[in-house]
This record gives structure tokens, sequence and C-alpha cells, in this order.
């Protein structure tokens, strides 16, 4: 028979739940960031509404490839 979980129990694994989706949010920032760096995307210019223009673009490329693949890694 299955243990019955506390109230308590739950509000420890939101909180561990938070804790981990702000490391996942917290490296996938800095996986981002460095990209861009390298890029030399920091060096350009151009303002926040025409790079997030750009980026949509190659999300949607991104988007459509796994969609033809299946999504696999191409």
């Amino acid at each position: 028979m299955r243990a019955r979980t506390t109230v308590s129990e739950i509000d420890t694994q939101i909180e561990q739940l938070k804790e981990k989706r702000k490391t996942v949010v917290a490296k996938a920032n800095d996986r981002f960031a460095s990209a861009a760096r390298r890029a030399g995307l920091a060096e350009l210019n151009i303002s926040d509404a025409e790079l997030n223009e750009v980026l949509a673009a190659i999300t949607a490329r991104f988007r459509d490839r796994e969609k033809r693949t299946g999504g696999e890694s191409a």
C-alpha cells in the first residue's frame, strides 16, 4: 500500500523543484550568454528589438528542423 503524502512533504518537494528550476535556468542563461560572447554579439551595436528578431528567426529555423527530423539532433 502506498504511504500518504503530507502537505509539508509536498511543500518541501515544491521548494526543491523551485531551486532545481533556478539552477537549470541559470545554467541555460550562462550557456547562451557565453555563446553570444563567443559569436561577438556583445560587441555589436544593435537594439534589443533587432536582437530579439534575429534570435526568434534562429529559433524558428531550428524548430522547423526538429519537426522535419522528428526531434533528433542534427
